[in-house]
């Protein structure tokens, strides 16, 4: 009987979004609408051949470069790397509906995929992982997805691996966590914006950190931002949803004034629109720059309607059963 495939979700940063770069909270979770797998080409396969044949020349690339570090001892996840190769030489690719260069995690799942079946004595993926797993498969898929960012935390591949919310909670302390489904009589939601281009993540980041070189700058940050964005962690783990909206709104706000080059200048008047109704909040989702922008809303059929008006892509995320 044929092995069925493993799927691998895309990621959402919910919050944390630069702060964590001070060591800040961070919340992440794995969002199945997106999605990826490993798969061969052939006749029985119906998909996008130029696709396939373009994912399978950028496999053929990464084994190379992964071999490569094995052979200068530089790679210290154990890989079964002989059985990838081979793989790839019969039409190994990912077939994946997350879209490229949005922050969704493309590249993440595709490294989460490729440790499921390729690696060594791998560490099983459940709910209830101990945080010494956590922290050795970090450090794995952060050697693994160097390869296509140069630099990799490995967070994003671990969500995309364990299936389950992660919450980041500073100093390299890491867990899964669940977020409660709390009913306050409203239609609750999280939803994306679709900007329309895609972004790369490292001249985003190289401006944040520029601009933190500013004394100033650094220090709303440290003093603004991160305890909002811990409040708002806290408060929906906790499932406190006021306290959650009132924290929600000052993140937005705070963007609105201090993360202006990675706000898209299509979502600025939603975003203030949204700040000056109360119908729903926005932020990045991410580095920004483009791909998806983050909403919240606590009367969905409302704001999706508006929104949609406005010729902006509308995908939920997350939709509490409201009334």
């Amino acid at each position: 009987m044929k092995k069925k495939q493993e799927i691998f979700y895309a990621k959402i940063l919910l919050f944390g979004e630069y702060s964590v770069i001070y060591n800040s909270m961070g919340l992440i979770i794995p969002y199945s609408h997106f999605r990826g797998e490993l798969a061969f080409m052939n006749k029985d396969r119906y998909t996008d051949l130029d696709f396939a044949k373009e994912s399978n020349l950028q496999l053929k690339a990464y084994t190379e470069s992964l071999l490569q570090l094995q052979k200068n001892e530089r790679l210290n996840v154990k890989l079964d790397l002989q059985t990838f190769t081979d793989d790839v030489k019969k039409g190994l690719y990912f077939e994946s509906t997350i879209p490229q260069g949005y922050g969704l995690g493309s590249s993440a799942a595709l490294v989460a995929a490729v440790y499921s079946r390729y690696a060594k004595n791998k560490i099983k993926s459940r709910r209830h992982i101990a945080s010494e797993e956590i922290l050795q498969l970090k450090s794995d898929f952060s050697e693994m997805e160097a390869f296509f960012h140069g630099t990799s935390s490995g967070v994003d591949p671990l969500n995309s691996y364990i299936k389950y919310p992660v919450l980041m909670k500073g100093k390299g302390q890491f867990e899964t966590v669940g977020i409660p489904r709390t009913d306050n009589g409203q239609d609750n939601a999280i939803f994306l914006l679709n900007t329309g281009k895609s972004r790369k993540t490292g001249p985003l980041v190289q401006i944040f950190l520029e601009k933190s070189k500013d004394k100033n700058y650094q220090k709303a940050i440290k003093e603004e931002l991160i305890p909002l964005n811990n409040q708002c962690i806290q408060s929906l783990l906790e499932g406190n949803l006021s306290e959650f909206r009132f924290a929600l709104k000052k993140i937005s706000a705070f963007q609105l004034n201090y993360f202006k080059e990675m706000i898209p200048s299509s979502c600025f008047e939603l975003w203030e629109k949204g700040l000056a109704s109360d119908d729903y909040y926005l932020k990045l989702c991410g580095a920004g720059g483009g791909g998806f922008v983050l909403g919240f809303t606590g009367t969905f059929d409302k704001v999706k309607e508006d929104v949609a008006g406005n010729g902006k892509d509308f995908i939920p995320v997350y939709r509490s059963n409201g009334k």
